[in-house]
């Protein structure tokens, strides 16, 4: 007699048949924690870049050791546009005055809690394994690595855009006065840490506007935006008064149009096809928007007004991030892949990422180094010595580490930066900076490193026709971004 198939052979009972395994899904906790976690270990690995700063950074650091009364008599001539983080830095080092620690830890604990917020938002838009990659891909991004460890604004701008659009979703979800309150504060709160996270506004808007929420939502979002911009409007009519202080910035040029390009077609990229959509808007539309808008709108601007750098949109890798998430969720559902190959493609993309990630902790990473060249003047000059700054606003190092330069005559400085509420001070005339230089016998000169434009101010030729004429070049110390050189009369080197 034939045997039953549903039957054991050997005892004849029933086959048991194992349960296909059940895919443990990850809690909200483990989604926010785990990118946290992570980026607060890239943030913090090497935070002190070998004990190294920039001009930017030094910048922040001289100016948030001002008083509350000279910062602000500084935002009425210049940088107005960062004045809300310089007063956020002041109360940290208020507080804590921990050196290059204590600059750089707000934004490294701001990008953790990016991290946590991007995953969040990928567990409200695509699922919880969606959310966790989007997370964890976020903090590895170059970009990311680069402006986390810094002391300057980015870091805090991209958790306050973050924040505000979990607010969106919010609003959109559960129409509420106080839930769009809230959206339209932090928004606010944004901008006013630098006037470009307008553009995440506007990319919110047209994440709306493409999901098709409805009139209402889209009104109310429009109200919420009327009031970011008139809380913008004062900083921006300040701010475009200082216009001069980007005059540095060029139009985009092929580096940046290609750096862009990749990103915008990575995140195309993984939008096609089916992506899971749980949140009142859809997961494409939303990263879509952050991702393309604001880098593509500025660089756009930039072409009659440079005003294009990619820090300055730093934020816009939170739609990278989460498409990313997505996408990889998709293809899990739809194609097997074994752990361990799954496994070793993850190791392989941060062993591919190692290199970059050890070179953004050294010095090289940043244009230059405030401190090194401080150290290299010490080294060279002597009491008694006169100093010079070629051009003037190269005086970062005198301003971060006036240690330093300790016994140095400043030759060129007629009023120091606090007083005269500037950046680096105001010189006097080319014809007392003559005189002044005539008088010493040896110089001390921070310069640009060789091939920069020169400055075409009185001051400066000045400055370059005496050295040519009365002194010698007796030592040169190059350090990143700068050159030290010690100039001396006839017999005096």
């Amino acid at each position: 007699m034939a045997i039953s198939p549903a039957l054991d052979t050997a005892r004849g009972a029933p086959r048991v048949h194992p349960a296909p395994p059940v895919r443990r899904r990850p809690g909200p906790a483990v989604v926010a924690l785990a990118p946290a976690g992570l980026a607060l270990a890239l943030g913090l690995w090497g935070i002190r870049r070998e004990n190294s700063m920039w001009r930017d950074e030094s910048t922040t650091y001289q100016v948030a050791h001002r008083s509350v009364g000279e910062i602000g008599h500084l935002l009425g001539n210049a940088d107005v546009a960062h004045g809300l983080y310089y007063l956020l830095m002041h109360a940290v080092f208020a507080l804590w005055d921990g050196g290059l620690l204590a600059l750089r830890l707000p934004s490294v604990l701001a990008m953790a809690a990016t991290a946590a917020g991007v995953g969040l938002l990928g567990h409200r838009l695509a699922g919880p394994r969606a959310g966790l990659i989007a997370g964890l891909v976020f903090p590895l991004a170059p970009a990311v690595q680069r402006y986390a460890p810094e002391g300057r604004s980015y870091a805090l701008v991209s958790a306050a855009v973050v924040a505000a659009t979990h607010l969106l979703l919010s609003a959109v979800a559960r129409p509420r006065k106080r839930t769009w309150a809230g959206y339209a504060a932090v928004a606010s709160l944004a901008c006013l840490l630098h006037e470009f996270a307008i553009l995440a506004v506007a990319a919110h808007g047209v994440a709306l506007y493409g999901a098709r929420v409805g009139a209402r939502p889209g009104w109310a979002w429009a109200q919420a935006a009327s009031v970011v911009a008139v809380v913008l409007a004062p900083l921006v009519i300040v701010s475009q008064q200082q216009a001069a202080l980007v005059g540095w910035i060029s139009a985009p040029g092929p580096p940046e149009l290609l750096g862009f390009g990749a990103l915008a077609l990575n995140g195309l990229v993984c939008a096609r096809g089916p992506l899971p959509a749980r949140g009142p808007v859809p997961l494409r539309d939303l990263a879509l928007a952050l991702l393309i808008l604001p880098p593509a709108v500025l660089m756009a601007v930039s072409y009659l007004h440079p005003l294009y750098v990619d820090r300055y949109v730093l934020y816009a890798y939170v739609g990278l991030a989460l498409l990313i998430g997505a996408r990889l969720d998709a293809l899990s559902r739809t194609v097997v892949v074994p752990r361990a190959l799954a496994g070793g493609l993850a190791v392989a993309a941060v062993a591919a990422l190692l290199p970059y990630s050890l070179q953004l902790r050294t010095p090289r990473s940043r244009l230059d180094d405030t401190i090194a060249a401080a150290r290299a003047v010490r080294e060279l000059g002597r009491p008694g010595d006169g100093v010079l700054f070629l051009p003037a606003r190269r005086r970062e190092p005198i301003m971060s580490s006036p240690e330093d330069f300790r016994g140095l005559r400043e030759l060129a400085l007629a009023q120091h930066a606090i007083p005269s509420g500037t950046l680096h001070g105001i010189e006097l005339p080319a014809p007392r900076i003559r005189a002044r230089m005539l008088t010493a016998g040896r110089i001390v000169t921070v310069n640009d490193p060789p091939g920069q434009p020169l400055d075409d101010t009185p001051q400066e030729r000045v400055k370059r026709e005496v050295l040519a004429e009365h002194f010698h070049r007796c030592a040169v110390r190059d350090v990143t971004g700068m050159r030290i050189v010690l100039y001396g009369r006839a017999g005096r080197c």
